[in-house]
């Protein structure tokens, strides 16, 4: 099984990024991962664009792969999303890498583009690693 098989069967218990939304993992590599979602009129607003909440839970998703995958549990502590435009295209990517590992916190970018390379969002994500309990050590 490749890793990136092995991410999408680990990952795919998040209902609401994979069934609800639609979000699939495209790659996924050392503390990175790259994630898309093909835009339908279920992620629009009432003003034609994809809805901030869908664009979040992609960024989410996509920080959860890359900062979990074969590596010590992680959760989100704080995230800072700048929104730059709107999507043109019918899918949007984002790619997640971290920017520091420390000892119990890392950083993390994540870049949302769309198919034709609009940059849609700049995401900074703070993770806190969450110690393994005694029974997984």
């Amino acid at each position: 099984m490749t890793d990136l098989e092995k991410a999408r069967e680990s990952f795919g218990g998040d209902l609401y990024a994979t069934k609800t939304t639609g979000i699939q993992i495209d790659e996924v590599g050392v503390q990175c991962a790259k994630c898309s979602l093909k835009i339908t009129e279920a992620h629009r607003n009432s003003f034609g664009g994809v809805m901030g909440g869908a664009i979040f839970t992609l960024t989410d998703y996509a920080f959860a792969v890359a900062s979990n995958f074969n590596q010590q549990r992680t959760v989100s502590v704080t995230s800072q999303i700048n929104f730059l435009g709107m999507a043109k295209g019918g899918t949007l990517t984002a790619e997640a890498r971290l920017i520091k590992d420390g000892h119990t916190t890392c950083l993390y970018e994540i870049n949302i583009e769309d198919d034709l390379r609009t940059k849609i969002a700049f995401v900074t994500i703070t993770g806190m690693k969450i110690p393994p309990k005694k029974s997984e050590s």
